[in-house]
């Protein structure tokens, strides 16, 4: 370095330097680490200019990166070529990671079909001839490299999962890693404020507040490893950044890391942020207590919002993620062989469980219910989600695990029919069966992280255009105690009881869980007197 700067200062000129896309990526994880433009002028050999414009661009140049499906090609590439028809590439990169996403088949004259659609959509001029020449340069633009005449293999078949696992299983093996070292993590939609009674019909479902279901709606991430003994805290992003029912609470000491994002949908900048600043360390820190090398792979499927593995990597190299091919996601990935299945189903048996704590009006037991009590009674199935499960959920990546299924796993099932005898003796209910429930249970399994957009959205995005909701949008409905004297008094002490834990970081959570159940039981006494006959 001395002797380049001695070069430097004996001809009096710098020489120009490119620098490529990897190199700007790592550029913004030292800014983001504290380090100075005048550090990394001097690191790099550039001007302060060039390293105060790559902190401009950042978003830019993160967005470009997670598009690549290459490294290699990262390393070597110096800019971000545009295309002559920039709405065009939008458009079309948009539409292409969410047919991988959902694991269609993208051939080169699929691809050309869309992109003269998305052209004229778009209204752009002149004459566009979607040729193999501009399906190259759209793959190089974006370092794609499995579209081929014939198209991604992406047909799901038993032989491409033979494949990857036999990969996979020598990859683990060569690197000398232990199943603790082994993660998954996968979104899905939750449907928190959802009435058993509500979930006969497929589409425009409705809560007991009368508001669709779609307004309560929250992207939940489960992460776990594959011994199922490190489960992550979950993480929810929600649409307001500081929900009414938060109140004083400092989001930091909630029992999920909660985001917040203007749909209720992880994006990339979310799953970065997790990803950087919890999934990250928490892995450090548990490795660290089992004695195990730091060094973990994390398994992502092919979702618009998982960031590329370029940008998804530890400082040192050491955690770092790996997708599962496209046309396999949905047959092996672990989360998605029960394990969000089961916890939405202790998470609803849980609500239920407290609506009988506190009395059997169901109604108004649902419009009291938070966006903040969610978030616990999902922390809470979370929890009971037993390691036997999400072992089993490994089995096709890790065979041999059979013999472990049988333990206790029966324990895990819940029984819609169980469920509908205790809410046949609910008021409202009456007429429940088992098929209702188990229509409840399922309401939201088909339900992404992601939100998948029409045409007409991935043409407005193209173009710019902005969703038009808030994303400063709040809940509608706050939590307003009974104005019974005695029992309020009681309620307002527990509430504002329950405010201050939630602010003292060093509280753990059955403290809290205690006093939210001493809430629960005062609410039930201040209902019994004013219905005394009941």
């Amino acid at each position: 370095m001395l002797c380049h700067s001695q070069n430097l200062k004996m001809s009096g000129k710098r020489k120009r330097v490119v620098l490529t896309i990897k190199d700007k990526l790592d550029i913004i994880k030292k800014l983001e680490e504290g380090s100075s433009s005048k550090q990394l002028s001097v690191i790099y050999g550039i001007g302060e200019t060039t390293v105060r414009d790559i902190r401009k661009n950042k978003e830019k140049i993160i967005t470009y990166a997670s598009s690549s499906d290459s490294t290699s090609l990262l390393a070597k590439r110096k800019s971000m070529k545009p295309s002559m028809y920039e709405e065009l590439d939008r458009a079309m990169l948009e539409w292409f990671n969410q047919q991988r996403a959902k694991g269609n088949p993208v051939s080169g004259p699929i691809c050309a079909k869309r992109a003269e659609f998305f052209f004229y959509a778009l209204g752009m001029d002149g004459d566009f001839n979607p040729s193999a020449g501009w399906l190259t340069r759209f793959k190089q633009r974006h370092s794609i490299r499995e579209i081929n005449i014939r198209g991604e293999k992406l047909n799901g078949d038993e032989n491409v999962v033979d494949a990857f696992c036999s990969h996979f299983r020598e990859f683990f093996k060569r690197e000398n890693l232990h199943p603790e070292q082994i993660y998954n993590a996968d979104e899905t939609g939750l449907f928190w404020k959802c009435l058993p009674t509500r979930t006969s019909a497929a589409k425009g479902k409705f809560t007991a507040s009368g508001r669709k279901l779609i307004e309560e709606r929250v992207t939940v991430m489960c992460c776990a490893n594959a011994t199922g003994l490190h489960k992550l805290k979950l993480c929810v992003v929600g649409k307001a950044k500081k929900p009414r029912s938060f109140k004083g609470t400092d989001t930091s000491n909630l029992p999920v890391s909660y985001f917040s994002q203007k749909g209720a949908w992880m994006d990339l900048s979310i799953f970065r942020q997790w990803f950087d600043k919890i999934f990250v360390p928490q892995v450090r820190e548990y490795l660290r207590s089992k004695g195990l090398q730091e060094k973990a792979v994390l398994l992502l499927d092919n979702s618009p919002t998982h960031p590329n593995e370029n940008v998804l990597r530890s400082d040192d190299g050491q955690i770092f993620v790996k997708y599962l091919p496209p046309n396999v996601a949905s047959l092996i990935q672990p989360m998605d062989q029960g394990v969000i299945a089961i916890m939405k189903r202790h998470y609803r048996a849980g609500l239920l469980q407290n609506n009988l704590e506190e009395g059997n009006d169901l109604k108004m037991f649902w419009k009291k219910l938070t966006l903040l009590d969610a978030l616990y009674e999902i922390s809470m199935a979370w929890n009971m989600v037993k390691p036997v499960t999400i072992t089993r959920a490994w089995n096709k990546i890790f065979p041999g695990n059979e013999e472990k299924e049988s333990l206790d796993f029966d324990e895990e099932e819940i029984s819609a029919a169980a469920l509908a005898t205790i809410l046949q003796h609910t008021q409202g209910c009456e007429k429940m069966d088992t098929d209702n429930i188990e229509r409840w249970f399922e309401v939201d399994s088909t339900e992404p992280g992601y939100k998948v957009l029409t045409d007409s959205e991935i043409i407005r995005r193209a173009q710019g255009q902005t969703d038009e909701s808030s994303e400063n949008e709040e809940e509608e409905i706050e939590l307003i105690p009974e104005k019974n004297i005695n029992h309020a008094a009681a309620l307002k002490w527990t509430e504002n009881l329950l405010d201050y834990l939630e602010q003292q970081g060093d509280m753990i959570l059955p403290d809290k869980l205690v006093i939210r159940k001493l809430r629960a039981t005062i609410r039930n006494k201040q209902k019994m007197t004013m219905n005394p006959t009941q």
